[in-house]
């Protein structure tokens, strides 16, 4: 991969990144908000819950992909 092509992907997938980071943050303040109500739909909570699990396995995906390997 050329520096140009590899420094687009990288842009992109910070792009991506934060993104992810902004849905996984509403996703917990409406699993929050969903808490305080006096009646919970535990089937929708729960679909809530996990779409953040997986939107955090994403977000560590990527942050795994653009942290290089450092050789100790």
């Amino acid at each position: 991969m050329t520096d140009a092509k590899m420094m687009e992907r990288v842009e992109v997938l910070h792009a991506r990144l934060e993104v992810l980071k902004l849905e996984h943050r509403d996703l917990d303040e409406a699993i929050r908000a969903m808490g305080e109500r006096t009646s919970i739909d535990m089937l929708a909570l729960s679909r809530l819950k996990k779409r953040k699990l997986a939107l955090k396995d994403q977000i560590a995906r990527i942050e795994d992909e653009l942290t290089p390997d450092i050789i100790a």
